[in-house]
């Protein structure tokens, strides 16, 4: 039986680059609450992008689409889902408001799980959502040539249920310790799930709904303001990396966590980065709207598209932000870098 122990041990985890990195992440948690706490009324817009994303990014991993006409208005609650791509996107969105909204009630226990996942299946009637697994399953791998084989076995189904009792007891009671930082043990709990492999279907997006509201129940609000999802997807290589690094030997207790450890702390660490940018530009409310648009060009030296800009600022029309790049392309204070829907601007710094 596999042994849930997020107490001992710890400090071995405790390397330089992760105690800067929590060391930075405590420092812009900080920051975050000041500017919450005074700019409440400014984040709305904020949130609803980091739902969009949230939904879409982490829905995607999965290799579950649909336009992004339809996922924005699934999001928003503005339309029905038509399909059962749709209908676990919509599920998703009912979850990740249920987590944001209720996230202190909700305690970390195995039918509190189920009843997430449940929710998550909640509008494809022919689902087994809010149960276990009734039979073994296999996390599978296809190489560059197409080829399929078993990266790993996870625990089997009539072993499901008390390997989970016994990883959310852990995990609580690891919690309750003052001397345990959560930063450590909430990853090490994620990548215990994910080789327990609970449920038939869901597993991944599950434990990015559970990351989200073990953050949260810490007080690590980032994935709020700024998708955790989107930034999980756009490393998703280095995500299955530090997955299968960190599950070899899990059966025999010889696992090593730290790859998994450090790469969910990094992807909070970017989250804070984003925010603190993000909040920046909020904050720069003396400047016009074209000339903020005009700033976050000038403040990159990477190419910067129309709906990076619009995802900075939330309060700025989308009419505007094309209005202003059009400007500056005429003034000769931007360069156009591509056509298309995907077009990109660069800071001209030659003029």
């Amino acid at each position: 039986m596999r042994n849930y122990n997020y107490i001992d041990d710890l400090e071995k985890f405790l390397t330089p680059d992760v105690v800067s990195m929590l060391t930075q992440i405590y420092e812009f948690k900080g920051k975050q609450n000041i500017f919450t706490e005074s700019n409440i009324n400014v984040l709305t817009g904020l949130i609803e992008i980091a739902k969009i994303q949230s939904t879409e990014s982490s829905n995607k991993i999965e290799g579950i689409y649909t336009s992004d006409e339809r996922i924005k208005k699934l999001v928003l609650s503005k339309t029905n889902p038509v399909n059962m791509a749709e209908e676990e996107i919509a599920g998703y969105r009912d979850v990740l408001n249920t987590i944001h909204s209720s996230h202190d009630g909700i305690p970390v226990k195995p039918n509190i799980i189920l009843q997430l996942h449940r929710d998550l299946y909640k509008f494809n009637v022919s689902s087994s959502g809010g149960q276990y697994k009734n039979n073994d399953n296999v996390i599978s791998e296809e190489d560059a040539l197409g080829n399929k084989f078993v990266r790993f076995k996870p625990v089997e189904a009539w072993a499901t249920s008390v390997n989970m009792e016994k990883l959310c007891e852990a995990f609580n009671e690891a919690i309750l310790n003052e001397t345990v930082n959560p930063l450590i043990i909430i990853p090490m709990f994620i990548l215990d799930f994910l080789c327990i492999h609970p449920f038939n279907d869901g597993n991944g997006r599950m434990s990015r709904l559970l990351t989200l509201l073990l953050l949260y129940r810490s007080g690590f609000m980032v994935g709020k303001y700024v998708s955790l999802e989107k930034l999980i997807e756009s490393t998703k290589e280095n995500y299955y990396e530090a997955l299968q690094e960190s599950s070899k030997g899990w059966h025999e207790n010889q696992n090593d966590y730290a790859p998994f450890v450090k790469y969910i702390l990094s992807i909070v660490l970017a989250a804070y980065r984003e925010f603190v940018s993000r909040s920046n530009v909020i904050m720069d409310k003396k400047l016009s709207k074209p000339d903020r648009v005009a700033k976050i060009i000038e403040d990159s030296f990477e190419k910067v598209t129309k709906q990076f800009i619009l995802n900075k600022c939330p309060d700025i029309s989308e009419t505007t932000v094309q209005r202003t790049l059009n400007e500056l392309l005429k003034q000769g204070k931007i360069i156009k870098k591509s056509g298309g829907r995907y077009s990109s601007y660069i800071w001209n710094r030659e003029d």
